[in-house]
């Protein structure tokens, strides 16, 4: 080993990445809203095509079990900016307009976390951590702040308003401010795109993170007129098309500035597709069910990383890893120290750099809802719990915006799929396996204990109470 070191040490600095030399990394994370696993052409979406992230993907390294640690929006995305399972923070759901909860002030955020090291931060779009002011950006970590509270379709506009929702006018904020109410929103995916590139370009020379979180392809589907109609699939498709440009743009001027060598990009989804929105909603690329769901066409998203230079091109990873894991491999790249508290997420540097047999999640737990522990998998093997879940497959799905009707239903007993051989999860093998059953059994039980289950009516001393709105 001291003779490895030395040879390094002989090769001089130039030889390592950035991060590894002392240098900075740069951060990008863009998550995109309902994109389900099947909706880059490089996954197989088909009636319009994503050049830029299939170009991302064979330039860089896919991940094939890649998992949000909730099928919704709010939670995933709690999760995604702490690096914990959303129940140990005491958040859940889908936080709405004028929410008496969101982020906890003493939770430390993605933004936190790197400003420690002395980066400048933005987010740009959805936020859906809580809309009160102690709960929005600017007090989280960020700098700059642009996009909406909470999702898009939370407006007197729904298709359901007066039926089922009352939503008031619908915010854009301009850090802790409304500039506006009801936007069109057929700009947002161009006006965060070039918020983003301005960004890039005024902290080029220090380190920065961006946080762009697009409203699209949520429900309702906006388009720019630069891309409507240009899709053989329709408004989705040509919502999917200017996502693509969007990230092009940014990789674009990441080449121009000379920053590919520095920058890390992470593009990833909250959640899988709103099915019941039918041709307005993405693809599960043939995993079972769909958002709002623990089954896998709720939780496993697309997500490619491109780092030129430190990422072997044209990689592929079936490893096991969750958007929480995303908080501790940027805290390793960045030197930035995690915070006391609990973290569930591990980092991913090892999967990153290709480390010969690097397995760094070797289990994950599907909470939901408040507290329901509904299923555990260690990768290979996912053991479902009985639970109550909505399935889309009962009635029609919807039509050009309006949403289909969803059913409820049970699964009645625990069921084991074998996700090598069934990644859409229709075969029961319990009784081929009793040994998987008792293993992820028991790494359940030790997380029943941790943090509880409410689905068994187990109650856990885990979990931290949800933030309150305070001004």
């Amino acid at each position: 080993m001291k003779q490895q070191w030395s040879l390094f040490s002989l090769l001089g600095s130039l030889a390592l990445p950035a991060w590894a030399a002392g240098g900075h990394t740069n951060f990008i994370v863009i998550n995109l809203d309902d994109v389900g696993y099947g909706d880059f052409s490089c996954n197989g979406a088909y009636g319009y095509q994503t050049p830029a992230i299939d170009r991302m993907a064979a330039e860089g390294m896919r991940f094939t079990h890649f998992l949000a640690v909730q099928p919704i929006s709010g939670a995933s995305r709690a999760g995604l900016l702490t690096g914990c399972y959303p129940n140990r923070i005491g958040f859940s759901g889908a936080p709405g307009p004028g929410s008496d909860y969101g982020i906890h002030p003493e939770e430390m955020t993605l933004g936190e976390l790197l400003k420690q090291k002395g980066y400048r931060t933005a987010a740009y779009g959805k936020w859906h951590l809580g809309d009160a002011r102690t709960f929005l950006p600017l007090q989280n970590g960020f700098d700059e702040y642009y996009g909406l509270p909470y999702s898009n379709d939370m407006w007197p506009f729904h298709p359901q308003q007066g039926e089922s929702f009352n939503f008031p006018d619908l915010p854009t904020l301009e850090g802790n401010e409304a500039i506006g109410y009801n936007t069109d929103q057929s700009r947002f995916t161009t006006d965060y795109t070039m918020r983003t590139l301005r960004f890039i370009r005024e902290n080029r020379e220090q380190p920065f993170f961006v946080y762009l979180a697009h409203t699209m392809a949520h429900v309702p589907l906006a388009v720019s007129d630069a891309f409507k109609g240009k899709s053989e699939q329709g408004l989705f498709g040509d919502v999917m098309m200017e996502l693509d440009w969007s990230v092009g743009e940014i990789w674009k001027t990441l080449r121009e500035l000379g920053l590919e060598e520095q920058t890390l990009i992470i593009l990833t989804s909250d959640n899988g597709p709103w099915a019941n929105y039918g041709n307005h909603a993405g693809s599960a690329g043939g995993l079972r069910e769909a958002k709002a769901t623990t089954f896998d066409g709720g939780n496993r998203i697309p997500c490619i990383m491109y780092w030129k230079g430190t990422i072997q091109a044209g990689t592929t990873c079936n490893r096991l890893a969750s958007n929480i894991d995303i908080f501790p491999t940027l805290s390793e790249l960045s030197g930035a120290p995690l915070p006391a508290r609990t973290i569930d997420g591990v980092s991913l540097v090892p999967l990153i750099q290709r480390e010969p047999q690097a397995n760094p999640r070797e289990s994950f737990v599907y909470y939901y809802h408040k507290n329901d522990l509904e299923a555990v998998t260690d990768g290979l093997f996912k053991l479902v719990f009985p639970h109550r879940y909505v399935t889309y497959g009962a009635y029609a799905p919807g039509k050009d915006g309006q949403p289909g009707k969803l059913e409820n239903t049970d699964l009645r007993k625990a069921e084991l799929y074998d996700l090598r051989r069934d990644p859409g999860e229709r075969y029961d093998v319990s009784t081929l396996h009793p040994g998987v059953v008792v293993r992820l059994t028991e790494i359940a039980e030790r997380m029943r204990e941790e943090l509880g289950d409410d689905l068994t009516r187990r109650k856990g001393s885990g979990r931290r109470e949800a933030g309150r709105a305070t001004d």
